[in-house]
């Protein structure tokens, strides 16, 4: 009985042995470039993580390839605690642009969280638009009907949301506005800021300083409805006067896990992360820098990539869109 009772014992050893998760600090890969949304996301959320977990959680920023190389890193990862602050863009648009990812969207990540959605807003170079007469989004509308292909309107890339929500627009206002893609978004902008471009989609959170500033002028947001940051700024619907009438395209980033996660650190991350996005404190910093934010489970975010997946593939088909990778 007793030798019984010692086998008993040890065969249960594994399963009270198991590691505490987390047992070491957290990385949230950012696939992109510093002082983007996603970027923006990560530092104000990573405090509010460290609160809850009790590890640190640092920040990584890893561009490159419209988010694919971070995003490849993060679903090779095997530790347990390297996860992605994923967006629209990695998840969405790439796996129906790409002929070869370098990952699979679905297989390899299981769903955090969705964090924030991300107005995009329509900004001008001011001395340009002094020049042209460009005060309101329908003095563009006419000056790029009158200059066919002379006005350059820049983005983070192709296929970016930045770069989509601008042939969303040229398709609704029949203009013809010549594109020119950036290895990055706050590479775009500061060319528009430079005067090297005229005009450009940025992600609101990013162009905001700019535009209190005075370096970016801000014409409209892509949003249905306006942005508390920019309250008296009309959306690209209100202000299109009929001719722009159903547009709206902006853009989210979300917390991903690698799919090796196991079920019970992968439930405890989400819960935390949905608590901490509930946090007056946070919500309001995040609003302050024109996020709109979000908590939500795997499934309901899940739900949504879906659900954009159905939305971005009809406006690439209707674009002609296409990546030479």
């Amino acid at each position: 009985m007793k030798r019984r009772a010692a086998i008993i014992g040890l065969a249960s050893l594994p399963a009270m042995a198991q590691p505490a998760w987390p047992g070491k600090p957290l990385r949230i890969v950012v696939p992109y470039a510093p002082g983007g949304a996603s970027d923006i996301a990560s530092r104000l959320l990573a405090p509010e993580l460290h609160k809850r977990l009790g590890q640190a959680v640092v920040v990584d920023n890893r561009p490159g390839a419209d988010g694919n190389i971070g995003s490849a890193e993060v679903a090779s990862a095997g530790d347990g605690h390297t996860l992605l602050m994923g967006s629209v863009g990695t998840h969405v648009i790439n796996p129906l642009l790409a002929r070869r990812l370098p990952y699979d969207a679905v297989k390899d990540f299981a769903p955090v969280s969705l964090v924030a959605t991300v107005p995009l807003v329509l900004v001008a170079n001011p001395a340009v638009a002094q020049r042209l007469g460009i005060r309101r989004l329908a003095d563009l509308v006419q000056a790029a009907a009158a200059r066919p292909g002379r006005l350059h309107i820049a983005s983070g890339g192709n296929g970016t949301p930045t770069h989509l929500a601008g042939e969303l627009f040229k398709r609704l206002s029949q203009t013809y506005l010549l594109h020119f893609p950036y290895r990055s978004t706050m590479s775009a902008q500061q060319d528009v800021i430079a005067g090297n471009m005229d005009l450009m989609f940025d992600s609101l959170p990013a162009a905001l300083p700019q535009i209190r500033a005075g370096r970016l002028l801000p014409l409209a947001v892509t949003t249905a409805r306006r942005s508390t940051s920019l309250p008296e700024l009309p959306t690209v619907e209100e202000a299109g006067g009929g001719l722009l009438q159903g547009y709206e395209a902006s853009a989210w980033t979300g917390l991903f896990a690698p799919a090796s996660l196991a079920a019970e650190p992968l439930a405890r991350l989400q819960r935390d992360t949905v608590a901490a996005l509930a946090g007056p404190a946070l919500r309001e910093r995040m609003t302050a820098r024109g996020l709109l934010v979000h908590g939500s489970g795997g499934p309901e975010f899940a739900a949504l990539i879906a659900a954009e997946t159905a939305k971005w593939a009809r406006v690439l088909q209707l674009s002609g869109v296409k990546l030479d990778r």
